[in-house]
């Protein structure tokens, strides 16, 4: 298959499982991917690393990424994570643990973006009865519980909930160190010297003071 690759499986997934229940509140502790991404409906989600406040970046084009307040509550998902990027050799960026409602869907999308374009994108399957549905290109998997897999989030793709339960899996972005030298954010305007900044903007720098 040329969209998707299974890591590893039989993952035991019981304690990081046991980390999420009991834990609903973080479930709805933020709410703008569901909110602001039309396809995304159907999931909650919990940021475990998220990109960091650059008003001037659209988060497409944002490299930058730090820990949530959050991510304090779930020590077993960080250290899986990091254990995975650092068997790949890789940085750990953006992490989330998501669930997709009974028997719903993701629809169709591409993660566009220079972020997205130098980065993997996987999955580890925590919790889903009937297997997890993903197609991405001409391409169709069902990801099963303790699997992790890569998947080329570069191709339109979908997934599904076939299952009377919530589907539950960490999904995570890693950087490559071939890469690493491309994922820097430029330097905010309002940290340039002013010369430059009227530069950039088309106008005239203000005369020094005498």
């Amino acid at each position: 298959m040329k969209y998707f690759r299974l890591i590893t499986k039989d993952i035991d997934v019981k304690p990081l499982l046991g980390e999420i229940d009991g834990q609903e509140d973080a479930w709805l502790a933020n709410t703008t991917r569901q909110d602001k991404i039309r396809v995304q409906r159907e999931t909650n989600t919990i940021f475990l690393r998220n990109a960091v406040k650059r008003p001037d970046l659209v988060i497409e084009e944002n490299q930058e990424s730090g820990p949530t307040r959050i991510s304090t509550r779930f020590p077993f998902a960080i250290a899986f994570m990091n254990h995975v990027a650092a068997q790949l050799k890789c940085q750990l960026s953006r992490a989330t643990i998501v669930r997709l409602k009974p028997r719903s869907e993701v629809g169709v999308h591409i993660d566009a973006g220079s972020y997205y374009l130098i980065r993997h994108r996987f999955h580890l399957v925590l919790r889903s009865s009937c297997g997890s549905v993903l197609r991405a290109g001409d391409e169709q998997v069902r990801m099963q519980e303790g699997e992790l897999w890569w998947f080329d989030n570069k191709q339109h793709h979908s997934a599904f909930n076939e299952s009377s339960e919530w589907r539950i899996h960490y999904i995570f972005d890693l950087l490559p160190p071939v890469y690493a030298r491309l994922a820097i954010n430029p330097t905010p305007l309002d940290q340039l010297p002013t010369d430059i900044v009227a530069s950039a903007l088309g106008e005239r720098a203000p005369a020094p003071a005498l």
